[in-house]
């Protein structure tokens, strides 16, 4: 484990956490991500560089705007936090210049993580990037049967919650699952091979029902018709069996070796 690796992944993930802040609060109502000068929501003056320091500023801050002293959304630095986590340890422990793509698969399963969170919205053009870039990584990689596994998670992936999907729609006449669930959990096949899928839906179901059962305690009504971002729960799902597969290292039935 290199220590300088690790710093740089860090830095890396607080910037990537940050464009992924953006993309949490811009792209559900349809604004410009790339382009565009951040501002405060409250009070609509633009923010300046030293205001969007990654973590820095809201804790010099206190989590406030300078300019109204409107509370700065607590998920931003927890956003930056988790990126930043998610760059040293795949930058630490990276064996070859290819293994740090695995640092943009955690990014972007954060990114679909806070979108579907905030706005229960998994936008296929980021899902269907995510795949492709799964299998393009294996492609890359040389090895024949870990691209076959990713080839066979996407097609699992999507395979199994699309018929889940039917199902429910045909016995309930109504959607029980977001179509960007069956692009995400392909994705994440594309990513950790077919033999990660069970676990990850797991992983997956046992967080919503942890969620679920914490809504409930305090209060807050929870009923058949109630919208769950079953995505973040992929996402979570995902992350878990990506850690305990990486240090674990126990070669698993039609899975791809992780860093």
């Amino acid at each position: 484990m290199s220590l300088a690796l690790a710093l740089a992944g860090a830095l890396a993930g607080l910037v990537a956490g940050s464009f992924i802040g953006v993309i949490g609060e811009r792209w559900p109502r349809g604004e410009q991500v790339v382009s565009g000068r951040s501002r405060c929501e409250a009070c609509a003056r633009t923010l300046t560089p030293a205001d969007l320091v990654p973590l820095a500023s809201y804790a010099v801050l206190r989590g406030k705007c300078r300019h109204c002293g409107a509370p700065i959304p607590a998920h931003l630095p927890v956003v930056e936090l988790l990126a930043a986590i998610v760059g040293a340890a795949v930058f630490a422990v990276a064996d070859r210049p290819l293994e740090l793509f695995w640092a943009l698969f955690g990014w972007m399963l954060l990114a679909l993580a806070l979108l579907d969170w905030r706005a229960l919205w998994l936008p296929r053009r980021l899902t269907l990037t995510l795949l492709a870039f799964g299998l393009a990584y294996h492609a890359a990689a040389g090895d024949r049967q870990s691209f076959l596994f990713a080839l066979c998670g996407a097609a699992a992936g999507w395979a199994a919650l699309a018929l889940v999907a039917i199902g429910y729609e045909r016995l309930r006449g109504r959607r029980g699952l977001g179509r960007g669930d069956p692009k995400l959990f392909a994705a994440i096949g594309a990513w950790l091979g077919a033999g990660a899928l069970a676990p990850v839906v797991s992983f997956a179901s046992l967080g919503g029902l942890a969620f679920v059962f914490g809504a409930m305690a305090g209060g807050r009504q929870i009923t058949s018709d109630t919208r769950l971002p079953f995505g973040t729960f992929l996402a979570l799902g995902a992350a878990l069996y990506w850690a305990v597969a990486s240090l674990s290292q126990l070669p698993l039935p039609f899975t791809v070796e992780v860093p």
